[in-house]
């Protein structure tokens, strides 16, 4: 955003302070009424013809933005990618407490990679690891969504798990 002396126009379409429109005056002279008043001149639309200029204090229009800008971050809601790792051969009791944690995971609307990691030989056996997938996903189908279908990736497969949106949100 250009600032008094860096502003390279002829002429400017100038606005006060409060929004009145002081009309096209030539940039000497709008520069001139800016320091009277102890205020810098701003260039808020440089693509106008001619660009249109707003007599403001620049610092606390900096300030006011970054503020801005801050309480939206605030509000911004990030989603996080949990991990869950089982293995082809896992007993049931064990696959309950993963699908506990991943359960715990998406209530707190984070998503799940559910990892399913092979050894050896037994990815020539992946249609284990994708039973695995579909039974976890079965569990879980009343808080989730398959985002992505179980895909082998190496020696191991993968498949995440994103929260359902249509329950009553916690956040908002």
């Amino acid at each position: 955003m250009l600032v008094n002396e860096k502003i390279r126009a002829k002429e400017v379409r100038v606005v006060d302070a409060e929004g009145e429109q002081l009309g096209i005056m030539p940039l000497k002279e709008a520069l001139k009424v800016a320091r009277e008043r102890n205020l810098d001149l701003v260039n808020v639309a440089p693509n106008a013809k001619p660009p249109v200029c707003r007599i403001m204090d620049h610092g606390k229009y900096k300030y006011e933005q970054s503020k801005r800008e801050k309480e939206a971050r605030k509000k911004q809601n990030i989603i996080t990618v949990k991990e869950v790792k089982v293995r082809p051969n896992i007993e049931e009791h064990d696959l309950q407490v993963k699908v506990k944690n991943a359960r715990r995971f998406l209530d707190n609307a984070d998503k799940v990679k559910v990892t399913v990691m092979f050894r050896g030989r037994e990815i020539t056996h992946a249609e284990l690891g994708r039973q695995i997938c579909d039974k976890i996903a079965e569990y879980l189908d009343d808080c989730c969504t398959v985002e992505k279908r179980p895909k082998v990736e190496g020696k191991n497969m993968i498949m995440i798990l994103a929260p359902k949106q249509n329950k009553g949100d916690k956040n908002a």
